[in-house]
């Protein structure tokens, strides 16, 4: 059993970091890529693919997770809990990036491997439609942000925003853009 982990959302300056675990049907699923190479209704098509065919799990850090351990540490977290919610002693794990979470499994770190990898891509996609449809969801509750468009990430229109209305409870304080609004 090998299990393919990726993330999704170290970067933007609101809401949660998600990882997910894959563990790909026998059959393989076709057309899987890096999830950022794929058009939004494509990973939509995969990801009901993967998790009808394949076995998955998804971990979640919190805002204030990321802000108490910083970002590093809160993907590692988030990549444990997806791991260990697949319920099962892989063989092996590999994990788009170039650092490893501290396991007792045995794993490898593979730079790009979301585009090497399909286990890793299908994990790359799953990552990163469960955290689109979480900041979508953030986004009827501080529509000003633009969260269902940016997902958070720092555009001109989240930046604006957060100069005028301030940051929010889903706001990374621990971000420079979000940790210099609050000294305003």
């Amino acid at each position: 059993m090998i299990v393919g982990v990726d993330e999704a959302g170290r970067g933007p300056l609101a809401g949660p970091v998600v990882a997910a675990a894959v563990i790909l049907c026998d059959e393989g699923i076709a057309g899987l890529d890096d999830s950022k190479k794929l058009t939004p209704r494509r990973r939509a098509e995969l990801e009901a693919l993967i998790k009808a065919h394949c076995r998955w799990a998804v971990g979640v850090a919190s805002v204030e997770e990321i802000d108490a351990v910083n970002i590093l540490q809160a993907t590692f977290l988030a990549m444990t809990r997806a791991v260990e919610a697949l319920a099962c002693d892989p063989h092996e794990i590999l994990v788009d990036g170039n650092r490893l979470p501290r396991w007792r499994y045995r794993a490898r770190a593979v730079v790009g491997g979301d585009a090497l990898h399909p286990c890793i891509s299908a994990a790359s996609i799953v990552a990163k439609e469960h955290r689109d449809r979480m900041m979508v969801a953030a986004a009827r509750d501080y529509p000003a942000f633009g969260w269902e468009r940016n997902m958070g990430y720092g555009t001109a229109e989240h930046l604006a925003a957060l100069r005028q209305y301030g940051p929010t409870p889903l706001h990374r304080t621990s971000f420079a853009p979000v940790a210099q609004m609050q000294l305003v």
